[in-house]
């Protein structure tokens, strides 16, 4: 596999970045705003995910997005899981 520390990085920034702009009163008012497009912005950083460990992503994504006090920390360990070991 290519994946790289990097990807998972760029995952995580990305994440970050749809939770602090997420507003959920968006969706209610003008119904334009879909959540599943941020997910799968985020999953774009990393390449070569098989499905399973996309769709436990994609739950992880959306779960922080939408609250990310309540799962960064779920993100965060099932990112380390994924992510190649470190280099010495």
């Amino acid at each position: 596999m290519t994946r790289s520390q990097e990807q998972f990085d760029d995952l995580l920034g990305r994440t970050a970045l749809a939770a602090l702009f997420y507003l959920p009163e968006v969706t209610v008012t003008d119904g334009a705003y879909r959540i599943q497009d941020d997910v799968e912005y985020c999953l774009q950083a990393v390449d070569e995910l098989d499905p399973d460990e996309s769709d436990h992503l994609r739950e992880a994504i959306t779960q922080t997005i939408t609250d990310p006090t309540g799962y960064r920390s779920a993100l965060l360990a099932l990112v380390i899981e994924l992510a190649p070991p470190p280099n010495g």
